[in-house]
């Protein structure tokens, strides 16, 4: 393998470790406040694809203003959810799972329904290859490493500098002493879940510009989503980008020298080690 490719290898792995990190921050941040892991997040990951299609496809609007409405719809979709299905049953994971799970078949058929079971496909203003010194790097991979850095960014500026950030990261810390000092856990739970599926919906309107969108795409992105954050540390934002990192260039290079497959094995494999030898995953506490 060249140099050339290496360095292509890395830029594809760090486009994808932007997908897994938005994703897996979404499940973190509804971990860390709502006190469950949301197994349909893949479905708000696939719906933010498809109000992206329909949006441009079927309504014929602008690219970024379908992008915004889709985001801020999904967003909004993810706090009716956390009325609705998981408010009444705080503090009930094993509940809250299996009606997570159920949600997962409730969604897909719902896109099934609406949109039917063929692949559909759209294309971004990103157009076109940069090259530079024999290196080809896809326009849209770099907008996807470009978006998830300053989102990354905006999501720590948020939980260090802002109220409403501080209130959270002492929900994630101690539920009880946080209701007793007058934080109200039914809006920042609301917040949370507004948050985490809207960074899912901009992961997957972003994807779909790469490959084609169906509505199973879900399993894939909470796939990698668990991954990261078991790797990571369950509830840990740091860890979720570190483990979004590791996952992604693996997924990134390691296809380059053996196959797709393969690769998939030794991202598992890694996570397996490392669960062997440090459970609480590479940021988490013991």
């Amino acid at each position: 393998m060249t140099a050339a490719t290496l360095i292509q290898s890395i830029l594809n792995g760090l486009s994808e470790s932007g997908i897994y990190i938005l994703v897996a921050l979404g499940l973190t941040l509804v971990l860390s406040i709502i006190g469950i892991i949301n197994m349909a997040h893949g479905e708000i990951y696939m719906i933010g694809a498809y109000g992206l299609f329909f949006l441009t496809a079927s309504l014929g609007l602008n690219y970024y203003l379908s992008f915004i409405i889709s985001v801020l719809l999904v967003g909004f979709i993810g706090v009716l959810l956390e009325r609705v299905f998981f408010r009444p049953i705080r503090g009930q994971p094993e509940r809250a799972l299996i009606i997570s799970i159920g949600l997962i078949l409730v969604l897909q058929n719902l896109v099934l329904t609406v949109a039917g079971g063929n692949p559909k496909s759209y294309y971004s203003p990103y157009t076109g290859v940069l090259k530079v010194a024999g290196i080809a790097m896809n326009w849209d991979r770099l907008v996807i490493v470009g978006v998830g850095i300053v989102l990354l960014l905006a999501l720590f500026f948020f939980v260090r500098k802002t109220k409403t950030g501080q209130a959270m990261l002492a929900i994630s810390q101690d539920r009880e002493g946080a209701a007793l000092q007058g934080i109200n856990i039914d809006r920042l739970s609301a917040i949370a879940m507004f948050m985490g599926c809207g960074m899912a919906a901009v992961a997957g309107a972003m994807i779909g510009a790469l490959l084609s969108i169906t509505p199973t795409m879900g399993s894939f992105g909470l796939m990698k989503g668990i991954a990261v954050i078991v790797l990571g540390g369950l509830g840990s934002i740091p860890g979720a980008v570190v483990g979004g990192l590791i996952i992604g260039l693996i997924d990134g290079i390691m296809p380059v020298l053996t196959t797709t497959y393969l690769s998939n094995l030794i991202s598992f494999a890694a996570i397996i080690l490392i669960m062997i030898f440090r459970p609480q995953g590479l940021w988490g506490h013991e």
